[in-house]
């Protein structure tokens, strides 16, 4: 309901309000609107905006939503019960995550102990603001950046501050309809500071669970965030009460009450028995550093931590050592288990309780049931032992099962060699050759269609196979070919890749035959994501990387006839700003080869701005560089010279004398075209073919002026 005066009230059934937007304003109100931004605005006399949604974030902050000093995103639940996180600008006006439990605030990202500077961040600024815009690019005053792994324009998008106070970037899949994440602040939810409450352990099942400390039990099951309380009473004022340390190895409770450096661990437990409020102590072997602590908070059960836990417990309480709470990133899901309690799914999963006279009579009725519930997991697990067998289902590796990350990696895994070869149907469908093997096309189990390249000769596929797995994990954008996973088993190395509709763009493009003609405005959308995708991969990748042999066969089409750039099985991971000697031994494809390759300079990511020059020329004109040859004597380089030189002056050209272009354009299109898109499209491919690759644009610079192209030839509305 929408009051004269700007308040917009929703009420439940018995018309007892449950939210107000909380405006009274002295102008009238007119009107209530929810924009196509999803911001929903209140109007008054003259389009005065008196009350918008944007102003009062939740947990979400949508594209050009700002976060400002007077604003905050506090986490929920699906049923909107607030949780105890929230991202706002602290003190020193930098952008922050904090935790706030029981009146306590403490920040747990970025990481309160490494300096400002570690941070990359600035402080104190005049201004305070962070706006997510509609590239996937959120930027605050404090420098504080976050990239989407699929930057870009027409995708939807949300920052989402979730229940378990991981920060997540989410974009919406369209077709599907499901959002998947592509930027979290924490890789690794458990390191998430109060994840699992006071006492609290976070470990991985492989998924993240909350465990209690030895000696503790849980305080409410339905809700492992508020921590777990201890079965003992340590209290200042008992005397003569002994204790012991038990030992919690790579565990720590993220957080130092106070650090006591190059002391030896006896020193360090010393040091805790005689401090009544401290409840254990962190102690990190190599270097000598103490962390006694007064609360349990934030801890987490990691093998990569270089410390353990020593927790302080009364020696009435005794422990046994396989009730420590321990991580098993690699291993199987836990489930029942009949020796032991299941110590990650049951509260009192530490502690062995002492059983009472009082239940005796019970005893032997409940033993005859566990007796029937192990024979039927035994048969089970049996059921599932002989499955794997026969699948031969051997994954290696440790393979990190955070929730966040599964998404962003989502079905990458291991395969078999039996697994593809029943797939390809014994590799019958060829689909594709390259200098890097052949490729064909298969069906996996779950229906979904892939591309498998089995990579050529086993010394030279095992070097190339090593390199394409190295930048897997790290590659994901919407103009790249998906890699699903890999295969190495004895001699045979492969790689699964998605499977692209309509093939390679030369198929399309060059040939008289094919079904499909590419219209103009396809052509420009090819460009452009082809621009996108080598951005991603020169800009936007944890670690540098060159493609070093784009061409209109390593790009393949989807179903809509968008570009998706292939076969990284000749590029190279290089350190930014260097280059490296080995990639000079690569051989390109001849007339997309860039000149420093042939006089042996060195080799940067201005090899791929060249191809791409070429690339774009041959979308212009529907016709490959090699075949512009008046004679097959004249050299490929001085036929691509003659024509750059022409065009270069034809630019100069103006008025009605730039008819040039549609003469250049493909015949095919009737000059159908855009012709400030096609002026453009020379402009950068002449730029992008210099000899001189220091007066090359970079491949950001060339998607930012294709982009501008684009808006300005937009019609307005």
């Amino acid at each position: 309901m929408l009051e004269r005066d700007g308040r917009m009230v929703v009420k439940d059934y018995d018309g007892q309000p449950v939210w107000e937007n909380g405006v009274n304003t002295s102008s009238n109100a007119e009107q209530a609107q929810l924009l196509d931004t999803g911001n929903l605005i209140v109007k008054g006399q003259g389009d005065i905006v008196l009350w918008q949604s944007f102003d009062s974030p939740t947990d979400t902050l949508l594209p050009n939503q700002n976060i400002t000093a007077g604003s905050r995103l506090e986490s929920s639940n699906r049923l909107l019960v607030p949780g105890h996180y929230s991202f706002h600008f602290d003190d020193e006006l930098l952008l922050t995550l904090f935790d706030d439990q029981k009146g306590v605030s403490f920040i747990y990202w970025p990481n309160p102990f490494i300096n400002i500077w570690t941070k990359q961040r600035h402080s104190f600024n005049t201004t305070t603001i962070g706006v997510l815009d509609s590239w996937g690019f959120f930027l605050g005053s404090d420098n504080l950046t976050i990239k989407a792994a699929d930057w870009g324009l027409r995708v939807m998008r949300r920052l989402t501050l979730d229940y378990d106070g991981n920060l997540r970037l989410y974009s919406l899949n369209k077709p599907n309809g499901r959002w998947s994440v592509t930027w979290m602040a924490f890789p690794q939810t458990c390191f998430v500071r109060g994840l699992c409450g006071m006492n609290g352990i976070c470990v991985y099942t492989p998924r993240p669970a909350c465990a209690c400390a030895p000696g503790h039990e849980i305080i409410d099951p339905s809700d492992r965030s508020k921590g777990c309380k201890p079965k003992f009473n340590l209290s200042c004022g008992g005397h003569g009460q002994e204790m012991y340390f038990l030992k919690l190895p790579s565990t720590d409770f993220l957080g130092y009450d106070r650090k006591i450096e190059s002391v030896s661990l006896p020193a360090c437990k010393r040091i805790c028995l005689s401090d009544c409020t401290c409840n254990g102590f962190s102690y990190w072997q190599g270097d000598g550093s103490c962390y006694p602590k007064s609360s349990l908070v934030g801890g987490v059960a990691n093998p990569q931590l270089p410390g353990s836990i020593y927790l302080k417990l009364p020696k009435t309480l005794q422990v046994s050592k396989s009730s420590i709470p321990h991580s098993q990133p690699s291993g199987p899901r836990y489930g029942p288990n009949c020796s032991a309690k299941n110590k990650y799914v049951t509260v009192d999963f530490l502690d062995k309780r002492k059983s009472s006279q009082s239940g005796s009579q019970y005893s032997y009725f409940y033993g005859f049931l566990s007796a029937i519930f192990c024979v039927e997991v035994i048969f089970v697990a049996l059921g599932c032992w002989f499955i794997l067998i026969r699948e031969h289902r051997q994954l290696t590796g440790v393979w990190p099962a955070e929730v966040g990350y599964e998404m962003i990696t989502n079905h990458f895994r291991r395969y078999t060699y039996n697994e593809l070869r029943r797939a390809t149907r014994e590799f019958k469908d060829l689909i594709g050759r390259g200098a890097s093997g052949l490729v064909y096309k298969g069906i996996l189990k779950d229906r979904r269609a892939v591309a498998v390249k089995r990579l050529a000769e086993i010394n030279q596929g095992e070097e190339e196979f090593q390199h394409e797995l190295s930048v897997i994990g790290k590659i994901y954008h919407m103009n790249l070919v998906r890699v699903w996973g890999f295969c190495s088993d004895g001699p045979h190395r492969m790689l699964v890749l998605e499977y692209v509709e309509n093939g390679s763009l030369d198929k399309i493009l060059f040939s008289r035959d094919s079904q499909i003609l590419l219209e103009w405005n396809k052509r420009f959308q090819i460009a452009l994501g082809v621009a996108k995708g080598l951005a991603y991969l020169h800009h936007e990748c944890l670690e540098w990387v060159i493609h070093c042999d784009l061409k209109p066969e390593n790009i393949l089409l989807d179903e809509n006839l968008e570009p998706k750039i292939t076969d990284f099985g000749l590029a190279k991971l290089l350190n930014r700003g260097g280059s490296n000697k080995n990639v000079s031994r690569i051989h390109g494809t001849r007339g997309y080869i860039a000149p420093e390759w042939v006089s042996g300079l060195p080799i940067t990511a201005k090899v791929d701005v060249y191809s791409f020059g070429v690339v774009l020329l041959e979308l212009l004109k529907g016709a490959r560089v090699s075949d512009w040859a008046p004679n097959e004597d004249e050299e490929l380089e001085m036929v691509l010279r003659r024509v750059i030189k022409m065009l270069a002056e034809n630019l100069m050209l103006e008025g009605s004398e730039q008819l040039w272009i549609a003469d250049f354009i493909d015949s095919r299109l009737n000059r159908q075209f855009n012709n400030l898109q096609a002026k453009m499209m020379v402009k950068l491919a002449v730029s992008c073919v210099e000899k001189d690759s220091r007066k090359r644009p970079t491949m950001e610079n060339v998607v930012q002026m294709l982009v501008s192209v684009d808006e300005d030839s937009k019609p307005a509305k």
